[in-house]
């Protein structure tokens, strides 16, 4: 029985064929071309934060398909992982997926961060409870924002140095240490275990990696490992 995860994010569609506990195939594409998506899975998991329009599009996926969806909602516990949100429900589910597939990977206390179109970055105790996090601007983001919010900084698509010399790179390496700065803030929570890990996933992963001095390790698709996790225990997502 084949199995489609899909993670409906704020910019890209990203996906995976998966079957008897091991990923055929993974890929991403722009939500809008998900028509393009040439897989014949058994059933659809699916985390989205895209909204009604990433929902309208996986749910015609599904009957192009002929086959059931599922969706990942942060609950209560799920998993191994316990919610510690004030309003559990109001986690974002790929934030939950995130957590969920972080457990399943790593034993010790762990720090979540996917850096995408926003960046967050999630406290996860080794007995499985989100502790909470933070939710920032991705990188990119915060370069539009301080290209559209001031007269003179333009849209920078500069290079991270420690001490940049031009505004390209002195707006680029600021983003990447405001980011890296607040990651590493939050991992000093977890600096007493001596397991503690970063996990760091998503399209920004790569640029982060090198500033950050903490243990880490990038996990591609870190939000598809937490549905696959979801879709195979005895607590599927729901219909």
């Amino acid at each position: 029985m084949s199995l489609l995860c899909l993670d409906s994010g704020n910019t890209r569609l990203k996906w995976g064929l998966r079957e008897d506990g091991r990923w055929l195939e993974q890929g991403a594409l722009p939500l809008a071309q998900i028509d393009r998506l040439d897989v014949t899975p058994h059933r659809i998991v699916a985390c989205n934060v895209a909204g009604e329009r990433g929902q309208a599009a996986i749910e015609a996926l599904a009957r192009r398909l002929g086959v059931a969806v599922g969706w990942v909602r942060a609950s209560a516990g799920q998993c191994g992982v316990r919610n510690g949100y004030d309003h559990p429900q109001q986690l974002g589910a790929d934030r939950w997926a995130a957590l969920i597939g972080a457990h399943r990977l790593h034993e010790g206390a762990c720090l979540v961060v996917c850096s995408g179109t926003a960046t967050t970055i999630d406290v996860l105790a080794a007995d499985g409870c989100f502790r909470g996090g933070l939710i920032l601007p991705g990188l990119e983001l915060m370069r539009d924002a301080l290209a559209a919010g001031t007269a003179d900084l333009p849209a920078a698509a500069g290079e991270f140095h420690d001490l940049p010399t031009n505004t390209f790179d002195a707006i680029a390496s600021g983003c990447v240490n405001a980011t890296a700065g607040a990651i590493e803030r939050v991992f000093r929570s977890l600096a007493g275990d001596p397991q503690a890990l970063c996990l760091l996933s998503g399209g920004a992963a790569q640029q982060l990696l090198p500033q950050l001095g903490i243990p880490c390790r990038v996990v591609d698709n870190l939000v598809l490992h937490g549905i696959a996790t979801i879709a195979e225990s005895d607590q599927p997502a729901g219909q």
